[in-house]
């Protein structure tokens, strides 16, 4: 009896350590899965997905929980990333129409909802390489590509036919020639800009009016011809125009290398803080400016600066028939209660100007159209906010200087800003920033100066821009810099904006708007750190900079050495290991934690590489 209750109690204790054990192994299957297991991914039948690996975001979507630490952390990261079939050439995530007809969105084209952003949810994300078309090339280098690119690059041709009375672009064999022409300047850019410039008798009929015109917003932009020429004029432009029916658009603005994006005026805020531009743009863009009580108007009149012109070349500025007229008088009426004046009419162009102070706001009739915004408005807060159809009035600072108070350019570029005080930063800690990024870019080319040439790079993305002293510190080399404000600190764009620099809000959790291989250098500072606080993917946003970075193209990230040491991981499977260099950068006002420096490029490949 005793041997027999023996066994039974080993029995029982080797039961409980059994138990013991499986509930130990269910936890920690629980906590790493948790980190490395692909996430949920549902399929419909009629749009179902081919394969898991192509779609379903946030495979490898890690959270660092010690970012700052110094222990080593083993990741998990994929050994090869599939390639998207090559009718994904030209994907861009976020404005994908194939996305609004699967999900069945319910959109207002009248409104143009479906040219606006509309991602995909986490398990229709796509987790594969975008490949560049058949036959693809390295970019013709600026300043030739300014006038010519090649057709394979971007394959299409339906515009040359569609404009051919009218210049925009004229097929050439294996090239694509841009004359510089325009639906309104047929005979070039160059002699209108000039036109417009005698219009407002500007001194020496220059469009950039003693550096005091720098940023200009092109709305409808076409093939961006008109930012193109105004370049030579010290005059920046944003050239905006949507993924419509006129195919690639921007994207061919953008392998010229002319600062140009994608973005409609729909139903949201364009994502540029308010006083921004010292001229907008419309040469025969097609929009309905009379729609919603003025609204897109309004949008304007919040983007000018204090005194900023409108420059207008439609058939509704000077046609004499009834409904262009009847068009004509209404945008007047609306434009004369938002206290703007015409400043100069000749031939088919109308330029307005708008009130340098508020004095005209306040001397309205009561209840006059349109009203003037709640003083609770923020004109600058953009990412995601619906256009609203009022009046947003000057600061009480702004009011009292009757205008923005900026100096010209190029002194504005190093010259501390009036806004800069309204995101807590000194003149002096501005001054501290661009002397800490003069340093890091001279370091950054430094490391690269085997392997770039004086032309490698053109357009150049900052993905983190603060107070935009990445571009300014490029000011003299020949590229143009978009500078990114991410969401959680979109107030700084304003100051990027009054140093007469270009720039964007985005949120990194999501995918960029642009056209694939667009960028010759992407600048990421403490972008992944950022990102990965807030628990969105890393592995994504790697994915979306692939497909902006051009073949030959380079991403230089600083970061944390914990998330740089993941980082690296994955150059392999990126094909970003064609050449790679990571430093320790030296210590400056701006090193608020340990940071390391991964530059890489990004190599040519093409069908040689199996698709899924």
């Amino acid at each position: 009896m005793k041997h027999t209750a023996h066994s039974l109690s080993s029995t029982r204790h080797l039961k409980f350590l059994l138990l013991g054990f499986i509930v130990l192994l269910a936890l920690l299957c629980l906590y790493y899965g948790s980190s490395f297991a692909p996430s949920s991914r549902r399929f419909d039948g009629e749009n179902s997905f081919r394969s898991g690996s192509l779609f379903g975001g946030n495979l490898f979507n890690h959270r660092f929980d010690d970012l700052h630490g110094h222990r080593s952390l083993i990741l998990e990261v994929p050994k090869t990333i599939p390639v998207c079939d090559e009718m994904y050439s030209e994907l861009i995530p976020c404005l994908d129409r194939n996305l609004i007809y699967q999900l069945r969105l319910k959109l207002n084209m009248t409104l143009m909802e479906h040219y606006e952003r509309q991602c995909p949810p986490t398990e229709r994300r796509y987790n594969c390489l975008v490949p560049p078309p058949v036959g693809y090339k390295i970019p013709i280098r600026w300043p030739n590509s300014r006038d010519e690119v090649w057709k394979a690059n971007i394959p299409h041709t339906h515009l040359a036919k569609e404009k051919s009375d009218q210049n925009w672009m004229v097929v050439n064999g294996d090239k694509i020639n841009f004359p510089g022409g325009g639906t309104h300047f047929h005979d070039g850019a160059d002699k209108y800009i000039i036109a417009l410039a005698k219009m407002l008798k500007f001194p020496g009929d220059k469009l950039h009016n003693g550096g005091n015109l720098r940023n200009v917003l092109d709305v409808g932009c076409g093939v961006a011809s008109f930012g193109a020429y105004l370049l030579s004029h010290d005059v920046i432009t944003m050239s905006l125009a949507p993924n419509d029916g006129h195919e690639n658009q921007i994207q061919f603005a953008l392998e010229r290398g002319i600062p140009s994006t994608l973005g409609v005026l729909g139903t949201k805020r364009l994502p540029y803080p308010s006083r921004s531009f010292e001229l907008a743009h419309c040469s025969r863009c097609r929009i309905d400016w009379l729609q919603r009580d003025g609204i897109l108007l309004l949008e304007l009149d919040r983007l000018l600066r204090p005194g900023g012109y409108f420059a207008y070349s439609s058939p509704e500025a000077y046609a004499q028939d009834p409904k262009n007229r009847r068009i004509g008088t209404a945008m007047h009426d609306i434009l004369k209660r938002m206290c703007w004046k015409v400043v100069a009419k000749k031939d088919q162009t109308v330029i307005w100007a708008k009130p340098v102070t508020n004095s005209c706001y306040l001397k309205r009739d009561p209840g006059t159209l349109p009203p003037l915004c709640n003083l609770d408005d923020d004109p600058d807060l953009t990412w995601n906010v619906p256009m609203k159809a009022c009046l947003s009035r000057y600061s009480k600072k702004m009011h009292k200087q009757k205008g923005s108070g900026l100096v010209p350019w190029p002194q504005r570029l190093f010259s501390a800003p009036p806004r800069s005080e309204e995101v807590g930063v000194s003149a002096g800690e501005f001054k501290e920033d661009s002397k800490v990024w003069k340093l890091r870019v001279a370091e950054y080319w430094n490391e690269m100066r085997l392997v770039i040439q004086w032309d490698s790079i053109r357009n150049v993305m900052d993905m983190n821009s603060n107070l935009g002293g990445f571009a300014a510190a490029l000011i003299n080399k020949d590229v143009w810099v978009m500078n990114v404000a991410p969401v959680n600190s979109s107030a700084k764009l304003k100051i990027v904006y009054d140093r007469g620099l270009l720039g964007t809000v985005h949120d990194w959790c999501e995918a960029f708007s642009t056209y694939p291989r667009t960028y010759d250098l992407l600048h990421a500072w403490a972008v992944f750190s950022e990102i990965n606080v807030r628990g969105c993917s890393m592995h994504d946003l790697l994915i979306d900079m692939d497909r902006i970075l051009r073949p030959d193209g380079f991403a230089i990230i600083r970061d944390v050495p914990a998330v740089i040491n993941y980082i690296r991981k994955y150059f392999t499977a990126l094909r970003w290991d064609g050449w790679l260099s990571e430093l320790e950068p030296r210590v400056d006002a701006l090193s608020k934690v340990e940071e390391r420096v991964l530059i890489a490029r990004k190599k040519l490949w093409g069908n040689e590489v199996a698709t899924i």
